[in-house]
C-alpha cells in the first residue's frame, strides 16, 4: 500500500490544501479507513478503488468520515490521471453525495462537478461572532446550508485578520464555519474555513466550501463565474462556475477548478 501526498488547489509544492490518496483493489473496512487517516493526520485521507468503469470515492478526516471534500476529490482526480495514466477524458466518482465527476480542462486544471450548497439567512447562533472574534458591526449576514455556517463580513482584511477561539467554535452542531467577503485585488471572492468540530481547526483551502459560497457569491455579485483565494496560511486559488444551472432561485451543480501537485509519498 502507497500513500500519497497532494497538494491541491495550488500550482506549487507545500502551498494549497494536503491530501492523502490510497488507491485500494477493492472496498476497505471503514475503521481501517479511519484509522489509517488518523494515522495520516491530514485533514483529508481519500479511498479510492474501482468501480464498474467508476471509482468509489470516501473521504476521511483525522476523527470523521465526510460526505464530501472538494480538495481530496481533486487529488483524487490528479493522482488518477498522472500517477497511473487513467485516460478517461471524464473521471466518474461515487461517492456519499452522489456521482461527482473530474475534467481536465488544460493547463493542469481539473474541473470538478459537485452538487450546489445553498443558503438560507439565519440569525447568528448564540456566542457565535464571539467565538469567531468578530465584532457585530463588521458582520454583514449569516446564513446557513446543510452542512456548513457562512458568515460574510464587511471586508478582506476582516477574513484575513480572525483570531477564532477553536474549542468554542467546535462545540457548535455544524460541519464547519466559513467565513467570506468580497475580495481585494484579482479575486473576486476571499474566504477562511473554520471546523474544528470535524478535526480541522483552520482547512487550508476548501472545495466544498465553494458549493456554498459559489451560489452566493454569484447572487450577490451579479456573476456567474468568480474567482475565489482561500486566505489560509497556505493559500489556495479555485475558479467557480454556477452557469451550468442557472436557473433562479438556486443553482443546483457548482464547476470548481484547481490545479495539483505532488508533495510527497509514504511507502
Amino acid at each position: 500500500m502507497r500513500v500519497t501526498q497532494i497538494d491541491a488547489f495550488t500550482d506549487r509544492p507545500f502551498s494549497g490544501n494536503p491530501a492523502a490518496v490510497v488507491l485500494l483493489d477493492e472496498p476497505a473496512d471503514a475503521d481501517w479507513m479511519q484509522a489509517l487517516a488518523a494515522e495520516v493526520g491530514l485533514s483529508e485521507t481519500a479511498f479510492l478503488h474501482p468501480l464498474d468503469g467508476r471509482w468509489g470515492l470516501r473521504w476521511f478526516t483525522p476523527t470523521v468520515e465526510v460526505a464530501l471534500c472538494g480538495h481530496a476529490a481533486l487529488a483524487s482526480a490528479y493522482h488518477l490521471l498522472v500517477d497511473h495514466a487513467v485516460s478517461e477524458q471524464v473521471l466518474r466518482f461515487e461517492t456519499a453525495r452522489g456521482e461527482l465527476t473530474a475534467t481536465p480542462v488544460g493547463d493542469g486544471w481539473i474541473e470538478l462537478d459537485l452538487p450546489a450548497d445553498p443558503v438560507t439567512v439565519v440569525a447568528a447562533p448564540d456566542g457565535l461572532l464571539e467565538a469567531l472574534g468578530l465584532a457585530a458591526d463588521r458582520v454583514v449576514e449569516v446564513s446557513q446550508g446543510r452542512t456548513d455556517l457562512l458568515v460574510e463580513v464587511a471586508d478582506a482584511s476582516v477574513v484575513r485578520g480572525i483570531v477564532p477561539d477553536f474549542p468554542r467554535l467546535g462545540t457548535y452542531r455544524v460541519r464547519g464555519v466559513s467565513v467570506s467577503a468580497r475580495a481585494d485585488g484579482d479575486y473576486d471572492v476571499v474566504s477562511r474555513f473554520f471546523a474544528p468540530g470535524s478535526g480541522v481547526n483552520e482547512d487550508p483551502v476548501t472545495g466544498s466550501a465553494h458549493c456554498t459560497l459559489g451560489p452566493y457569491w454569484a447572487t450577490r455579485l451579479g456573476r456567474e463565474q468568480l474567482l475565489a483565494y482561500q486566505a489560509s496560511a497556505r493559500g489556495g486559488v479555485l475558479r467557480v462556475d454556477v452557469s451550468a444551472n442557472s436557473a433562479p432561485p438556486w443553482r443546483a451543480r457548482v464547476r470548481i477548478a484547481g490545479q495539483a501537485v505532488h508533495a510527497l509519498q509514504r511507502v
